[in-house]
């Protein structure tokens, strides 16, 4: 925690920090090694509900929607996601130029440039792929370099242990639980924090490229060494994921 001193009272106080206001989020494409993130629209409904449909499981940590009980209810309820100005849905494409994912930009604050990360789909299809890893790179690198965030955002339920996973497996730090922070879906939802300041975005963008490199998996496609080993602390012993 970064602090100096008052210069007439001599209370300690917050570090200077440029108050120039970060950018809200664009249609844009964002172009990868394994697939790309863009704009979610209309047209990504009929590839999207053959990857999630019938994995109910996939929604049951979202706060106000899903499972979807067809198609026709899917495709209704994308272009109203795909509508919104915060949160800022984003598509998730793969090689074949099929949509596998659902990630979004949002709780915008431009003013304090914090952005969270969040409303994340993930079909079996994306699930522990390059891809499903690699998206999350390009919406980080989106969100400091281009749109000038200074602190990054994920939070989840804090029941939902998968998510708590990811999160720490792509650099974010825990910063704790935030008790009966919400009801969802008729339920108590206590949430569980996590963030990246800008700071530490360097060392992560190492770590995300490292990782995605073709040189870290083998013939077979297994990875040579994981993500969470190059993002745990150095106090910690490393574990595979």
């Amino acid at each position: 925690m970064s602090e100096t001193i008052h210069p007439q009272t001599g209370q300690p106080i917050g570090a200077p920090v440029d108050a120039t206001p970060a950018t809200r989020p664009a249609p844009v494409t964002l172009a990868g090694r394994y697939g790309r993130v863009e704009k979610l629209s209309a047209a990504h409904a009929p590839a999207l509900w053959q990857a999630v449909k019938g994995h109910d499981a996939i929604w049951t940590y979202m706060s106000q929607y899903g499972p979807f009980a067809d198609a026709a209810e899917f495709s209704s309820w994308v272009p109203q996601r795909a509508a919104l100005e915060d949160p800022y849905a984003y598509a998730i494409v793969d090689g074949a130029d099929r949509a596998v994912g659902i990630a979004t930009l949002m709780n915008i604050r431009p003013a304090m440039r914090a952005v969270e990360v969040g409303h994340i789909v993930y079909s079996p299809a994306l699930q522990r792929t390059p891809l499903g890893t690699e998206a999350q790179y390009l919406l980080a690198r989106y969100a400091f370099e281009t749109l000038g965030y200074r602190r990054y955002e994920w939070n989840c339920n804090a029941l939902n242990a998968a998510s708590r996973r990811a999160a720490l497996r792509y650099g974010f730090r825990f910063e704790g639980i935030m008790r009966q922070h919400m009801i969802a879906k008729g339920r108590n939802r206590d949430t569980a924090w996590f963030s990246m300041l800008d700071g530490e975005w360097p060392a992560r963008k190492r770590h995300f490229e490292q990782w995605l490199s073709p040189d870290n998996f083998d013939a077979d496609g297994r990875q040579k060494q994981s993500l969470s080993a190059l993002n745990a602390p150095a106090s910690t012993n490393p574990v595979r994921s």
